[in-house]
């Protein structure tokens, strides 16, 4: 600890137990806290509290008050755990009668400001930290600190008593790892003497009649098995199995669903996933007897393990396709189409009383849908799903949901109307139906697929957010049907369907709704990301009016939709005129005039999404070499750069550095350098020639002027690209001997502007104190300046000082007591509150 700190320390001490004071800012004292655990892991807490007296007798006044302020209390309270954390510091502790003072029967537990759930959190945390040895442990369970714990598991604090159950699986597992040294029986005398305290009271409470006792002990035990994988585990399990497989059997047990996540944290353990026998036969049973919502989740997280037995992992699917197999059944009567299971894991009535009631149809589909979504979602699945009969049910559910379906059975009237216009099953469905589009086996549906997508999309009832949800599947399954009709030549379908999708397309691009226009947009732009390299695709979207529309739209009243309007018009070009064959005759699509038409946006959108948008897209076309001849590209990005450069927005400027650092690597390489300048890299074999040419092209764009402009910018990210990028220029420019020299000139007027030039940029000053160029100033368009300029500044520096934080100085230890101090009040009138 720093001699300032320990001049400080005593103040902060003095300050915090001043009864007059009502108590510190929560922030400051936590920030606090972290210092002392970080002290303490540096050097023993022993010393900490010998070299440092003003902490225990901070420790001591604080009980000394007669009614302390419960945030000063619970800061003690865990100040005082961090610090008993080290053996050495406990017994030090311990002299001083202090621990007993605070967290044994005559401390806080029995005043009026136990009351106040700040200090029963403290004592929970101040007890949890200092439990690291067994010295702490034996304390605790003597004193009857831990019938304390018992107690707060049912606090009213869902926190504190979180935070109860959490120490008790901590002292457990202290309990058992420190005093063992042999492999634990089922028997009491075999477990340690705090540990059986602990189990003798799981174990009651799970005998208990009680729901909250049972509740409590079945958290405890879900979040044991769920940390802790030690074979002694085993051990404790047989004694509570027999009782944990009652509750399934009682259906007047409300904690069923606790026992569901209790087997499931269970069979991720090595200790239970390799044995056979009892275990697995209680998680079938559970799979059998809990409800199709209970028993969900343990379902899929058995599916999702690789380690269980066949016929669990068989049973476990069954019980998640159970109610997808009956929307099958309910949609046609006698069945017109195979199911998804050949049996049933429970009984079919369950499944469908629940499908038939309002308060339960949706919530079941949707658990269900997201966990058919989470198992599609696996690179390899540990099971075989029957793919078409699941798009069937999923073609079935979303007909259910827009009325389109009449079915035959009574529980499919039933059903459909339950979920007429149902957003949520809706959404879930499209979902599965988006991730179902990268499995194969579904083929055959295809076209019975679009129709149902189609009615979507064309539907005055489909909410802007379902209909978002229908242009993500439709893209993935368009992108699919590509695929099918290249390997199988069935053109005419995948054409006819595409032709439907862009009719469709034209009316959305034409709606009153703006969030109907911007799905629309982002739908397309996505679908030509995905498939502009299939001449079909860009035939059928060219023929229709799509393009036209989605120009249009660059006018647009709202901001988002011309944001993406610019995002799907310059993703357009690649097919339009960018591409090397475009399909495009004539002068329908004009590049020019598109070119002029994103640089109106650039220079004159009040909002900042289109400005953004329009960068973005020019630095793409620049990226994949769109632009033109190096003399077009120049002079495309020089005006750019010198409308980016007044833009207000910051995120405007720093996307304009992205494209001027794009634009030197394509032009160094165009110039025929064998290397990108990639990285800051040795240059030795740069050529003059070399260094000439690309010199001279990046001052006429004027690209130095803005670099160095952006390293004074106001926003910090903004600075710290600029001189990332003139620091992989100076590598690429100046080798090692041309540094040497440039820091020898110090005569010539040119050197003279860029000492100026170093001294301003240390200041920070902001851009708008830079001289214009030329005279007697720096000339940013005078290759020899800038190569001297390259060659002088320390750019190092400059980045150092741009990483560091704008608290760096703030956060410091001797900063942050006295930020402690001032918030107490001992600085005069409380000049600064940093927080």
């Amino acid at each position: 600890m720093t001699r300032e700190c320990s001049l400080l320390l005593p103040r902060v001490c003095a300050a915090l137990a001043d009864p007059r004071q009502p108590g510190s800012d929560d922030t400051c004292l936590e920030k606090l806290l972290d210092w002392f655990r970080d002290l303490t892991e540096l050097d023993p807490a022993v010393k900490l509290v010998q070299d440092n007296p003003c902490l225990t007798e901070f420790i001591a006044s604080v009980l000394a008050l007669p009614e302390p302020s419960p945030t000063i209390l619970a800061f003690t309270l865990r100040l005082a755990g961090i610090l008993a954390a080290s053996e050495n510091c406990f017994q030090h502790l311990q002299q001083e009668k202090l621990l007993v003072r605070l967290f044994g029967r005559d401390g806080p537990l029995n005043s009026a400001v136990w009351e106040d759930a700040s200090v029963r959190s403290g004592w929970v945390e101040g007890v949890h930290s200092m439990m690291h040895h067994q010295p702490a442990l034996h304390f605790l369970c003597s004193g009857g600190g831990i019938d304390v714990i018992f107690t707060l598991q049912g606090d009213p604090s869902l926190f504190v008593a979180s935070a109860a159950s959490q120490l008790l699986v901590h002292m457990l597992t202290l309990s058992i790892e420190s005093e063992t040294t042999k492999p634990l029986g089922t028997k009491d005398c075999d477990w340690p003497a705090c540990a059986q305290m602990i189990i003798k009271h799981i174990e009651d409470s799970l005998q208990s009649s009680s729901a909250s006792h049972i509740e409590q002990s079945l958290k405890l035990l879900t979040s044991l098995f769920g940390s802790c994988r030690a074979a002694w585990t085993e051990a404790l399990w047989l004694g509570v199995a027999k009782q944990i497989e009652s509750f399934l059997m009682e259906e007047t047990v409300q904690a069923q669903h606790m026992v569901a996540n209790l087997l499931l944290n269970m069979a991720c353990s090595p200790v239970f996933c390799d044995t056979e026998g009892s275990f697995w036969a209680l998680v079938t049973s559970a799979l059998e007897r809990l409800t199709p919502l209970q028993a969900g989740p343990l379902a899929v997280g058995i599916l999702r393990l690789y380690k269980c037995p066949q016929d669990v992992r068989i049973q476990a699917l069954t019980v998640l396709l159970q109610p997808m197999d009956c929307i099958l059944r309910a949609a046609s009567q006698p069945l017109e189409y195979a199911g998804l299971l050949d049996e049933s894991v429970s009984d079919p009535i369950t499944v469908e009383s629940l499908l038939s009631s309002k308060s339960s149809c949706a919530s079941l589909l949707c658990q269900t849908l997201a966990h058919l979504e989470e198992l599609l979602s696996l690179t390899r699945l540990p099971v075989d799903l029957p793919y078409t009969s699941l798009l069937r049910s999923l073609m079935t559910i979303l007909q259910f949901c827009s009325g389109f379906l009449s079915p035959a059975s009574p529980l499919g009237s039933t059903i459909s109307r339950i979920l007429i216009n149902c957003f949520r099953v809706q959404r879930s469905a499209l979902e599965v139906l988006a991730a179902l589009s990268e499995r194969r086996g579904c083929d055959t549906l295809i076209g019975s697929l679009f129709d149902v997508l189609l009615a979507y999309l064309e539907s005055p009832n489909t909410s802007p957010t379902v209909l978002k949800k229908t242009f993500q599947a439709t893209c993935k399954w368009l992108v699919r049907l590509q695929e099918l009709s290249y390997s199988n030549r069935q053109w005419e379908q995948a054409k006819k369907i595409l032709e439907d999708v862009f009719l469709v397309l034209k009316k959305h691009l034409c709606s009153p709704c703006w969030e109907v226009r911007d799905s629309s947009l982002e739908f397309l732009t996505v679908l030509i990301k995905c498939s502009r390299d299939h001449d079909e695709f860009s035939q059928s979207l060219l023929s229709s009016e799509v393009p036209k529309l989605t120009e249009d739209l660059l006018e647009d009243p709202e901001s988002y939709v011309r944001a993406s309007a610019v995002i799907a018009v310059g993703h357009l070009a690649f097919i339009t005129y960018l591409a090397p064959e475009s399909p495009v005759t004539g002068n329908q699509y004009n590049k020019e005039n598109t070119v002029a038409k994103l640089q109106e946006i650039l220079s004159t959108d009040p909002e900042g999404f289109p400005r953004r948008a329009v960068i973005s897209i020019f630095t793409k076309w620049l990226k994949q070499d769109c632009i033109g001849q190096l003399e077009e590209t120049e002079q495309f990005v020089s005006r750019v750069i010198q409308t980016v450069e007044h833009d207000l927005d910051w995120e405007v400027r720093l996307r304009g550095l992205k494209l001027v650092e794009v634009f030197c690597t394509h032009t160094i390489c165009r110039l025929g350098l064998p290397r990108c300048p990639c990285a800051p890299v040795s240059s030795a074999v740069t050529s003059s020639i070399y260094q000439n040419e690309s010199l001279q092209i990046f001052c006429r764009a004027k690209l130095f002027s803005f670099l160095f402009r952006s390293l004074c910018d106001c926003d910090k990210p903004v600075g710290h690209r600029a001189c990332h990028i003139l620091l992989v220029l100076r590598s690429n420019f100046c080798s090692v001997s041309t540094l040497k020299d440039s820091q020898g000139t110090g005569d010539s007027p040119a050197a003279h502007s860029i000492a100026w030039l170093q001294r301003t940029l240390r200041q920070g000053s902001l851009a708008q104190n830079f001289p214009a160029d030329g005279g007697d100033r720096v000339d940013f368009q005078d290759p020899e300046s800038m190569m001297l300029a390259l060659g002088t500044i320390d750019f190092e520096e400059l980045h150092d000082e741009l990483n560091k934080s704008s608290d760096h100085v703030e956060k410091s230890p001797q900063s942050l007591l006295q930020d402690i101090l001032a918030t107490v009040g001992t600085i005069e009138e409380n000049e600064a509150d940093c927080y």
